[in-house]
């Protein structure tokens, strides 16, 4: 491979990385957090919206809300991580346009306009999730992402009377390779790509 990146950089964000399902119990400080958040929002998103918002999940009350919202085989593995992170969308991100993408009126894109508002949100904020996936494996933390929850309770416990949606979730903390399973097999290039 060729660019400025060593190996242990490429394995860390991506060829060694794996899911976690189990953490140990070194507590991930908000510092991490913020480091993570630093490098996640430096990625580019459309018209620069950056719609995506984040909720960390730490403390026992919060676990408690978000609870009711998991899928069983969700539970455990939540509750026992030290920081779960709720990957969101502003419906109105468009509202930060002016300051986000200041050099035209990209609000009056959007205002009005509910299927361009929705799949720009969801599309940019999934892309920022991402993003959000390779900054904590960046800063030397491991992260189990995830679906498998109810979003309209989740939104309902978090994000009631906002303008704010729930994507998907993200456990995080320092890996416990005791909970791994083998690796999953990926698709070679010739079966996902072509070049026309």
């Amino acid at each position: 491979m060729s660019g400025d990146l060593d190996q242990a950089t490429m394995d860390r964000l991506f060829a060694k990385a794996r899911t976690y399902s189990k953490f140990t119990k070194a507590p991930v400080s908000d510092d991490l957090l913020r480091q993570a958040w630093d490098l996640a929002r430096m990625g580019p998103t459309s018209v620069n919206c950056q719609p995506m918002r984040v909720v960390f999940v730490r403390s026992s009350a919060a676990k408690e809300r978000l609870k009711p919202a998991l899928a069983p085989g969700n539970l455990d593995k939540t509750m026992a991580a030290p920081v779960t992170a709720i990957i969101a969308h502003d419906m109105e991100f468009y509202e930060q346009l002016p300051k986000l993408f200041p050099h035209a009126d990209a609000r009056a894109w959007f205002v009005g306009n509910e299927a361009m508002i929705q799949s720009t949100a969801f599309r940019n904020g999934t892309l920022q999730g991402a993003y959000f996936i390779l900054a904590l494996r960046a800063i030397g933390l491991d992260c189990g992402p995830m679906s498998g929850f109810d979003n309209a309770k989740l939104d309902e416990a978090f994000f009631k009377g906002t303008t704010l949606r729930s994507n998907f979730l993200v456990n995080i903390g320092h890996g416990d390779a005791a909970g791994l399973y083998p690796r999953g097999p990926r698709l070679d290039f010739d079966e996902a790509c072509r070049v026309e």
